[in-house]
């Protein structure tokens, strides 16, 4: 396909898309003149994937570099591979600090290790200091206490054991797909585009929720 029909399918203009290729963020097209260039089905996927992380996702164009740098390595294994591209993904920080936030980060940290250990999440616990996803739930989880809504293991628990049951749903979809880079692009668009849907429906779970137990039945 040629520019015009890459921008009307996947919904993104013409301008930007040369953007994205003068950014290295999609493949250059198979060259058919001097001026001209040829697309595939790939690049049309790869648009995809691009417009989740930055139109979406609000991902900076180095980040979605190096996120895409990760879908690309086909030298590792699927479960690395994965792992490495959703790794890649912004985890968050900010840059909260003093006395008091230092031992809250500390008790967060001992928090989420008992965590870790009572739901055997062994994988979670051996990679923890490579994992942006560990500190992020660390950082919360301090965050929490210093602003005077502290959380019990227990609590934690109540929130982990459906996000396990949500891991099985989200890797089904990812499975859906065909093995190697569609898959791992796949696995990265869904975690970024479903994000909003997670919290979009938690929020609308608690208004049903409230209005059963402190609403007038109207």
């Amino acid at each position: 396909m040629r520019m015009a029909e890459l921008s009307e399918r996947s919904g993104i203009t013409t301008a930007t898309i040369k953007y994205y290729l003068r950014e290295g963020l999609l493949r250059p097209g198979r060259r058919i003149s001097a001026t001209q260039a040829e697309y595939d089905e790939e690049h049309l996927r790869r648009l995809r994937l691009v417009r989740a992380l930055i139109q979406v996702g609000r991902m900076p164009v180095a980040t979605a570099r190096e996120v895409l740098v990760a879908v690309e390595d086909e030298s590792l294994d699927r479960h690395t591979r994965l792992g490495a591209a959703l790794w890649a993904l912004p985890d968050g920080s900010s840059g909260a600090g003093g006395s008091d936030a230092d031992a809250a980060h500390e008790a967060a940290q001992l928090r989420v290790e008992d965590l870790l250990e009572r739901l055997d999440w062994t994988f979670a616990r051996e990679r923890r200091d490579e994992s942006p996803a560990y500190r992020m739930l660390v950082r919360a989880v301090a965050g929490l206490s210093v602003t005077g809504y502290p959380c019990t293991v227990e609590d934690l628990l109540a929130y982990a054991r459906p996000a396990a049951e949500l891991s099985v749903v989200d890797l089904d979809m990812v499975e859906r797909y065909e093995p190697g880079s569609e898959q791992v692009e796949a696995a990265v668009a869904l975690t970024v585009l479903y994000e909003p849907v997670l919290l979009s429906l938690r929020r609308l779970a608690e208004t049903e929720e409230s209005n059963r137990r402190f609403g007038s039945g109207d």
